[in-house]
Parts: C-alpha cells; structure tokens; sequence
C-alpha cells in the first residue's frame, strides 16, 4: 500500500506538468531583474541564511564579478570554437596529470569537490568554464557575447539537491524538484529516490549548433572539478514555440 510520502509523491508526479506550464506562463512577462533578486532570495532561503540582506549584497557582488568576466572574455564564434577545441574528451584522470586536481579527491559519484581539491590552476579553470557557460547561456551585446543566435533550445540538467550550489550562478532558470533511480554498476553511487533538482534553461542556439556543443563542454569540466558525478545527465532540444522568445 506504501506511505503517505508515497501517495504524495504521485500526485505531485501527474500535477507536475500544468504546474511547470502555468508557472511560466505566469514568470514570462515578469521584469527581468525582478526575476534575479527572486532567484538570489530563494536560493539564500534555501541554504538557510538568516541575514538575506547581507548574503543578496554579497551574490550581487558576485554576479557583478562575474558579468564583468564575461565582458573580458568579449566570446564570439571563434572563441566558441577554440573552448570546444580544448576541452572536449577532457577527463578526471587527465585535470589530475595536469595539475588542475589533487590525487586525493573522492570518487566521481560521492561528495562534491570543494577548493582544498583543486589546485589554484584548477580553481581558475573552473571558473572560466563557469563564465564560459554564463556567456553561452545568457551572453548578449551588455555582455559583449557575439554569436549569431538563430534558434531557441531548452537545456535540462539534473543534479543532486545537495550539489545545486555548484549551478547557483545559472540566472533566470526554472528549478523542479525530482528523484532520481540511478544504479551504479560498480555500487559506488546509487540512487534510490534520491533528492534531486531539474534546471531548465532556454537559450540561443547558432546554426552550426556550436553553442549546444560548447555547453556540453563546459558542464562536463564543472562536473570533473566541483559536482562529482558519474553521470551528469542535460539535454537539449529545439523549442518551436515559447513565449520567452523575444
């Protein structure tokens, strides 16, 4: 017959869907920076800050910071294709070689690496994989992100709850809470119902589809050097229509 918690959890299953659709009906025409501050509040609430005004001041800060990186990096096509070029096939055992990571971080589907896990290089790097990702998703001519957007896609990405932080600087995202069944052949990292946060994302795409493959890049680099899992699991797909197009 199962639990309460069960029976909860199947409503929520099938209400999910109208709730998710009437939740951006109604976010799509809200004020852009309003939507920010409310992502900085819930995130804060979240993590259980007490001093909300003190910690918003303190992400504004950072966001700033980062919107400034993401001036500096002036990406466009070419600079696009240079991070693909770089990064793809990257791997955990290759940042360790390379001095990015320490030999003794834990294993890929435990805990989430902190900064005594990276080296200085690795802590820049991922970074820059951050900012790199801020660009592919939000970069525009304030940012001075250069790229022929033809096309709007939706990124989804699951992560454990415990590991969100990681993604905190992703702005403007919708934020569902699932569980996850993943079975670890090696019994290193199950998942049995595990708490686990779906981020959406829309975004623009370029016709030769570099910005997806870039993503794709960049998510893998913050995986192998903060989130830790085996398997990081995002896709992406075309949107035909939204009403977040502007």
């Amino acid at each position: 017959m199962g639990t309460i918690d069960d029976v909860a959890r199947a409503i929520a299953r099938v209400l999910s869907p109208e709730f998710e659709r009437r939740l951006r009906s109604e976010l799509a025409g809200r004020d852009r920076e309003w939507l920010i501050d409310e992502l900085v509040r819930l995130t804060l609430s979240r993590h259980g800050f007490e001093d909300l005004d003190r910690d918003a001041a303190a992400t504004a800060l950072l966001r700033e910071q980062r919107v400034a990186r993401v001036r500096g990096l002036a990406l466009d096509h070419a600079g696009v294709e240079q991070f693909v070029v770089r990064n793809t096939g990257e791997s955990r055992e290759h940042l360790i070689e390379e001095g990015y990571l320490r030999d003794d971080v834990p294993d890929k589907g435990t805990a989430l690496l902190h900064p005594a896990h990276r080296t200085a290089r690795g802590e820049e790097r991922l970074t820059h994989a951050k900012d790199v990702l801020f660009a592919l998703l939000f970069g525009d001519d304030s940012t001075g992100t250069r790229l022929e957007r033809v096309q709007q896609e939706l990124l989804t990405m699951a992560v454990p709850r415990a590991k969100a932080e990681a993604l905190d600087f992703m702005r403007a995202s919708t934020e569902l809470a699932a569980e996850g069944t993943w079975q670890d052949p090696d019994s290193v990292s199950n998942d049995e119902r595990a708490d686990n946060v779906l981020l959406e994302v829309q975004f623009g795409e370029t016709a030769d589809e570099l910005v997806g493959r870039a993503i794709v890049c960049a998510l893998s680099l913050i995986n192998n050097l903060e989130i830790n899992e085996q398997v990081l699991y995002a896709r992406m797909i075309n949107v035909e229509e939204s009403t977040l197009i502007p």
